[in-house]
């Protein structure tokens, strides 16, 4: 299985979106002291995550989400599916991820 997610950090205030065939070992590594863009944060935390069977359909739903080039357009995402995090809507933190992150 691959999968397309997005991540958020509260401290930066910023969203990251990205693939994998394995999204527990790749967010252990996006919150791990590394260089790079998710690099030194440490609290990024999966919002969105859609799930695909080949690994071409996970990475074309990443590059059609990275060309909107919108904020607006990721919270519509994450809103629409159902996930939320405490800047998106009211109430506290509704994140919803997957079964085997917790």
């Amino acid at each position: 299985m691959f999968s397309t997610y997005i991540l958020y950090s509260k401290l930066r205030n910023r969203y990251y979106v990205g693939a994998t065939g394995n999204l527990a070992a790749r967010l252990k590594k996006h919150n791990s002291n590394h260089p790079g863009f998710t690099g030194h944060s440490r609290d990024w935390q999966v919002v969105w995550v859609q799930n695909f069977s080949e690994k071409k359909d996970a990475t074309t739903k990443e590059c059609q989400i990275k060309s909107w080039k919108s904020r607006k357009l990721i919270e519509k995402l994450i809103s629409s599916a159902g996930s939320s995090h405490p800047d998106i809507s009211s109430g506290g933190s509704g994140v919803r991820t997957p079964h085997f992150l917790h």
